[in-house]
């Protein structure tokens, strides 16, 4: 049992070895290519290949915000505000749900907008109350 035990430990430590010397190899083969690469690569080239990159994709970036303001004032503005709210309507009708009041006092879609007074007293005057809370 123990010659076995010490074959065994041999055999392993021959397996490391062998196993060592293949990623030696390995290492080395990677190492010629990543010198080669490098001394080919020039570095004013690349980083010019960089800024027209960045350039041509902040064009890109501009050209599709356009785009995107366009495609969403034309569909807004064509899209009759009738048949979005009769479309609202037969989908809830299908899905049995109630629109309730606030979809009957909206009106039509785009036509009205929310006083800006309404909407911001309640948050000024929270804000206000926080604040003297935090000051007592």
């Amino acid at each position: 049992m123990k010659m076995a035990s010490r074959v065994d430990a041999v055999a392993s430590r021959l397996e490391t070895a062998v196993r060592m010397g293949d990623v030696t190899n390995a290492m080395q083969g990677v190492t010629k290519g990543m010198s080669h690469g490098l001394a080919s690569m020039d570095i004013e080239k690349l980083s010019s290949t960089m800024d027209k990159f960045e350039r041509q994709f902040e064009d890109l970036d501009v050209k599709a915000a356009y785009m995107d303001g366009a495609m969403n004032a034309t569909t807004a503005s064509s899209t009759p505000a009738e048949q979005v709210d009769d479309l609202v309507r037969m989908v809830a009708d299908e899905n049995n749900l109630e629109l309730g009041e606030a979809f009957n006092e909206a009106g039509p879609v785009g036509m009205k907008k929310p006083a800006a007074s309404e909407a911001e007293a309640p948050v000024e005057d929270s804000l206000e109350a926080r604040l003297a809370s935090l000051k007592a």
